[in-house]
């Protein structure tokens, strides 16, 4: 069982590392799968499946691995040749998880997360019901955090705004069982802890300099210095009356800042619920061998 343990936490493990190619979307994982997790238990879904729903919002994005940096970190609007390779991340990600044990647990929402009721969704135009549910949840709750947060482009809309368009769009590009549970969600402010966050209690903070998100990691302590993923200018990291602040130091660390790391903390925490997820033991004897 502590080989399954440890394939499961390597999946949320490698997702950060992907992530953390992005100067933008830091803690965007763990918002998605939040949001999902919460729209899971609104649904009154047994808890297994809520862990399922919660493990595919934090892995979705598993094929952008495949993105060229120049396209995934582009600081302009991307041009429709660019936007056709970013459509390629669902497949990339379906095809990398394809040799993990574990697969089946996240494939749905790796690989069909982009589908929409309408059938416009890509990578396999499916519609309506032929949409797994926790895909359906997944591509709602990451559109609802693509709008709340900023790009180089634009800044990042308010919640009540991003609330109208999935409105608008309910039973077309949105399931609409899924986005009026959204809906509800954020009318009653169950939203809040999680946009704008990259962990529980730890709101993003911008690098003065040129935009980009400096991810609060759940070890990072008062005292502590942080970078920016973009410019690597250092930001002394000062903790006080319950408010993260953020200051410039005026040098910058390249090879700080170009480090990603997982935050081993907040996995350690996502990774708990969904050890109900994993097989017996003894299915797993053919993947590891009778001392399993």
């Amino acid at each position: 069982m502590e080989q399954a343990q440890a394939l499961l936490k390597s999946l949320y493990v490698m997702a950060m590392m992907v992530e953390a190619r992005d100067a933008y979307t830091g803690g965007h994982l763990w918002r998605v799968s939040q949001f999902a997790r919460l729209v899971a238990e609104r649904m009154s879904l047994p808890p297994d499946e809520v862990a399922r729903v919660a493990l595919g919002g934090f892995l979705h994005d598993l094929g952008k691995v495949g993105i060229p940096d120049a396209v995934l970190n582009k600081r302009d609007r991307l041009t429709d040749e660019e936007y056709a390779v970013i459509k390629t991340h669902p497949q990339v990600g379906a095809d990398l998880l394809a040799g993990h044990p574990l697969a089946a647990l996240a494939m749905d929402a790796v690989w069909l997360h982009h589908e929409t009721p309408d059938g416009r969704g890509y990578p396999r135009g499916l519609a309506g019901a032929a949409i797994p549910l926790v895909a359906r949840i997944v591509g709602v709750v990451d559109a609802l955090d693509a709008m709340t947060s900023s790009r180089p482009y634009r800044a990042g809309m308010p919640l009540a705004k991003a609330l109208q368009i999935i409105e608008d769009n309910l039973g077309g590009q949105f399931d609409a069982e899924v986005g009026r549970i959204v809906l509800a969600l954020g009318q009653e402010g169950a939203l809040d802890a999680v946009i704008g966050h990259s962990a529980p209690g730890r709101p993003l903070q911008q690098c003065v300099a040129c935009g980009p998100t400096l991810v609060m990691h759940s070890e990072v302590q008062d005292g502590d210095t942080v970078h920016c993923p973009s410019c690597a200018m250092g930001y002394h990291v000062r903790h006080q009356a319950g408010r993260w602040q953020v200051a410039a130091t005026g040098a910058a660390n390249p090879v700080a800042a170009r480090q990603p790391r997982a935050d081993t903390q907040l996995i350690d925490s996502l990774v708990q619920p969904a050890y109900r997820l994993l097989p017996r033991p003894k299915r797993w004897l053919g993947w590891f061998g009778p001392s399993a």
